[in-house]
């Protein structure tokens, strides 16, 4: 395990040299203008290949934040949000990364996870647990389960939806694995957690599980097919995976999301931090559930898409939808920095302070209710057939 690194900051460029004073007996001349910094080699790529993918730079968000210092902005978009505790666990594995004082699971395997661990994050996960919940009908899974007796739930993150589908079905024995050890102390007796990188070879004895659910795990996952046979090797025969992923590509049917806005760039932003780290954003652009679950072996695949739109904001004017709309901006809202950090020190030079100004603008964007978006989500779920040769 790596120790603790030290925070990763841009490298800001080399102050200019101050004139030296002039002398008393000679005369006072005006100082040479000092030439600014040359950009250095990475930060000129790094440019380049964020314009090539369409970002805007840092800058830009400065200069917006300055055009919008006249709105009234009441409420603080760089303000502090409440946090919830989690249980302390005395382990190597506790040696989080940390990103502009934010911290970040540690070095397990190969795994990388783009969303902070910590209580802020937490907290804003949990939100998110009811958002796509109350999104599929305030229903947990959507796969035809016949009292499953064990269930395994890869990146479980907190663990609220192991906690919840344990207390739904107490006859159910239920496993929760992650890279970062967040969950709670106090659990249902039928549920356990264990600190697990699922990008590896899974170390569960074959045909263990009723059932295998998988969420969220957009961004961090190099090998969606290798993902899924490991599922399905792990599932007994009628066993059924359930996979529910989103895109972060915030589009609008009324032209009211705009490429230069805030929540335009949202998922070009993911989507060129994915292609950097070799973990994709575009899994339902590039349909790789279904096509995981039929190179695994899975069959009866079935799909739920929520008719591609699930609203960010109270705009619409379906009270469903509506109410979903203000959960997906809490959800958004509670904490933009938890989301955006450890990607934009991936793809990014920006400092903390840029991000503040981007996150702010966001911010404020969403409040206004002037702008109409909406994102994509897919939930998919597929049986192991009753005979297999595997």
């Amino acid at each position: 395990m790596a120790s603790e690194q030290p925070e990763n900051q841009a490298t800001a460029p080399a102050p200019a040299t101050a004139p030296a004073t002039a002398s008393a007996t000679e005369p006072a001349t005006a100082p040479e203008a000092v030439p600014e910094a040359a950009p250095t080699e990475q930060q000129e790529t790094t440019a380049s290949t964020e314009d090539a993918a369409g970002i805007l730079p840092a800058e830009h968000w400065v200069q917006a934040a300055q055009d919008a210092a006249n709105e009234d902005d009441a409420d603080s978009a760089l303000g502090d949000d409440a946090a919830s505790s989690t249980a302390s666990i005395s382990s190597t594995i506790l040696q989080y990364r940390k990103i502009h004082g934010r911290t970040f699971h540690g070095e397990v395997g190969d795994a990388q996870y783009w969303g902070s661990n910590d209580d802020q994050q937490n907290e804003a996960w949990d939100i998110n647990h009811h958002l796509l919940t109350l999104s599929m009908g305030d229903k947990l899974y959507l796969a035809p389960l016949d009292k499953s007796k064990v269930t395994l739930d890869i990146g479980t993150g907190t663990g609220i939806w192991a906690i919840d589908f344990a207390d739904e079905n107490p006859d159910c024995q239920v496993i929760g694995t992650d890279i970062s050890p967040i969950q709670p102390s106090w659990v249902p007796p039928n549920l356990k957690f264990e600190i697990d990188d699922c990008t590896r070879e899974w170390t569960f004895e074959p045909e263990s599980f009723d059932y295998v659910h998988i969420r969220f795990l957009v961004g961090s996952i190099a090998d969606w097919p290798a993902l899924f046979k490991e599922a399905y090797r792990a599932l007994k025969p009628g066993g059924y995976l359930e996979s529910f992923e989103v895109s972060p590509v915030v589009l609008s049917d009324d032209g009211t999301v705009p490429e230069t806005s805030a929540l335009g760039q949202w998922g070009k932003f993911f989507e060129e931090g994915g292609r950097k780290m070799g973990r994709t954003f575009r899994v339902l652009d590039e349909n790789l559930q279904r096509i995981s679950m039929e190179a695994a072996g899975f069959e009866n695949i079935n799909e739920w898409n929520n008719k591609a739109r699930a609203p960010l904001g109270n705009w619409p004017k379906d009270p469903i939808k509506k109410e979903i709309g203000e959960w997906a901006q809490l959800t958004l809202l509670s904490d933009i920095e938890g989301y955006v950090l450890f990607m934009a020190n991936v793809m990014s030079t920006w400092t903390r302070e840029e991000i503040q100004v981007y996150a702010a603008q966001l911010r404020r964007e969403i409040r206004s209710g002037k702008l109409h978006g909406y994102y994509r989500q897919r939930v998919l779920w597929g049986q192991k057939p009753l005979t297999t040769d595997a």
